[in-house]
């Protein structure tokens, strides 16, 4: 299993103040769909070592999903140097992460 949703979230300038790519992975640890995306997100994330990976639990209440209005989990943004390039809800696979990676690194 990798690393666990962090319960503290990050103020969202904190996020937008961070240089280079990072993927802002929303969901939480007993939700099914995210244990079922993990090895997908893990394996995009492995093969770009640069990126930033940042997991944050979300629910009621918390007000970096709802800042990013993130409906469903999981769901990855990947950002920029503070900027939203991409993002996958739900990954069925590994590829739909690596290509919001991609996309991210080419613009």
């Amino acid at each position: 299993m990798g690393k666990a949703y962090e319960t503290t979230q990050p103020e969202r300038s904190a996020i937008d103040a961070l240089p280079g790519t990072v993927a802002l992975e929303f969901g939480t640890g007993w939700c099914g769909y995210c244990r079922a995306a993990e090895q997908h997100i893990t394996s995009a994330l492995s093969a770009n070592p640069s990126v930033q990976h940042i997991k944050v639990e979300d629910g009621p209440g918390r007000p970096l999903g709802r800042s990013f209005r993130v409906k469903l989990w999981p769901t990855v943004v990947v950002i920029k140097d503070g900027k939203e390039m991409a993002r996958v809800v739900r990954p069925a696979d590994a590829n739909e992460v690596r290509q919001a990676i991609e996309q991210a690194s080419k613009e």
